[in-house]
């Protein structure tokens, strides 16, 4: 058994540069994990994470010699930290290389459904364009008001592309930040009832669970948009499919979902929601970032080294 366990969907790229780095051995499925002897167990020093299944203390205490728990990617809410840290077990996550793409990922979002460019699309193959004219008119974006719900790093970084639109920016975060000028809110209802479009950047977790609430949903009013990149968990999801449904709220962008991936089929039978499969940094650049950032943190442990990005 090695040194180094690799929990998840790797693809065969990742797995290929796992094996000829830290030769580990993969676990696809929690039957596999399960399976696992108490020898096995005990060899493992590094647990290399990718996915969204919770991994918490009664799956550290399987490893008595672990020591680190490398996440593929930069929201780790899957991995319980307290429990982690009581276990003098480390945590680290794959910031920043993929600041960009989700980003990116946001501002798409917010331009396809605001200027209906999935219905675009369908006008023009089904014919629509040709035997009744233009697609009826759609909403401006640029120079907009603009919320953004957690001022992080992917935040910042949606921030600054709004700008680039001559957005007028206000944020929520925990504590004012340093900024060219936008506008701060310490409360989440005041952030809402300042803006017609509302990024959702929030890291995953308990903290988060509905932070975007029924209160904040309703505050956003009836030409709000809500754009989320971060976890499905940080919206009240069915005030939020009530509002999409009754008018409340002019519409939405998702990219995650509660329960994902199975989505509520309310979501579905919506014209005014444009929805992703949780995708934001899901290109081949991107993705190779992160599982270099991931095997460096559990090559930096196994050797002594200083971690790169650790949580804890």
């Amino acid at each position: 058994m090695s040194a180094t366990l690799a929990i998840g969907p790797y693809t065969d790229v990742e797995r290929e540069a796992f094996a000829a780095e830290l030769k580990p051995t993969f676990i696809g499925t929690r039957a596999e994990l399960d399976a696992l002897d108490d020898a096995a167990c005990a060899a493992v020093k590094a647990i290399a994470y990718k996915g969204h299944r919770p991994f918490g203390g009664v799956e550290m205490d399987r490893f008595a010699n672990l020591g680190v728990i490398a996440n593929y990617g930069v929201g780790y809410d899957a991995i319980d930290v307290d429990a982690a840290g009581a276990r003098g077990i480390k945590v680290t996550n794959t910031p920043d290389v993929l600041n960009d793409d989700v980003a990116d990922m946001a501002i798409a979002m917010w331009l396809m459904q605001g200027r209906d460019m999935r219905q675009g699309d369908a006008w023009v193959r089904d014919g629509s364009w040709a035997e009744k004219g233009g697609l009826p008119l759609n909403r401006k974006l640029s120079g907009g008001s603009v919320g953004i719900m957690g001022m992080g790093r992917i935040g910042r970084d949606i921030a600054d592309r709004l700008a680039a639109f001559r957005c007028d920016v206000h944020y929520h975060a925990r504590s004012e930040k340093e900024t060219p000028g936008w506008t701060y809110h310490a409360d989440p209802v005041d952030l809402a009832k300042a803006v017609d479009f509302l990024f959702v950047a929030l890291v995953g977790g308990p903290a988060t669970e509905k932070y975007v609430s029924k209160e904040v949903i309703a505050a956003l009013g009836a030409r709000g948009v809500i754009i989320n990149i971060s976890r499905g968990t940080t919206i009240d999801e069915e005030a939020m499919l009530d509002a999409l449904e009754s008018g409340a709220l002019a519409g939405a962008g998702l990219d995650v979902f509660v329960g994902e991936p199975k989505v509520n089929p309310r979501f579905l039978t919506l014209d005014n929601v444009v929805l992703q499969p949780h995708q934001g940094s899901a290109t081949h650049e991107t993705r190779a970032a992160m599982a270099r950032l991931q095997r460096d943190n559990v090559a930096a442990f196994l050797a002594g080294d200083d971690l790169l990005t650790p949580v804890n």
